[in-house]
């Protein structure tokens, strides 16, 4: 059996780009797709991709509404996402920490 905190990591959250989007929406309540983009520096399209696998994942909660004629995509992390943050960030610390759980 493996007692190392590594194997509870969220393979899900653990991808660069989605730790990323994780963090950023963690510390707000949402975030336009345009600022989230700028936030983290990467593309449209693989933002897109990385969101959908999070909302697939039920971690993110997409909303698209208009301003104007101008569509906006605002994104937040549902009450699921927000505990497997807080949960993937516990791992992390157990890990760098020295734990003897480590």
């Amino acid at each position: 059996m493996s007692t190392h905190p590594r194997h509870e990591l969220d393979e899900i959250i653990h991808a660069p780009v989605r730790l990323s989007i994780m963090a950023a929406l963690a510390a707000a309540e949402r975030a336009d797709f345009r600022f989230l983009r700028d936030t983290i520096e990467v593309s449209d399209s693989l933002l897109s991709k990385h969101i959908l696998t999070l909302e697939e994942a039920g971690y993110v909660r997409v909303e698209k509404t208009f301003v104007g004629k101008r569509a906006r995509t605002w994104l937040s992390l549902t009450e699921r996402g927000r505990t497997a943050f807080g949960a993937y960030m516990e791992v992390l610390r157990r890990i760098t920490g020295g734990t003897p759980h480590a």
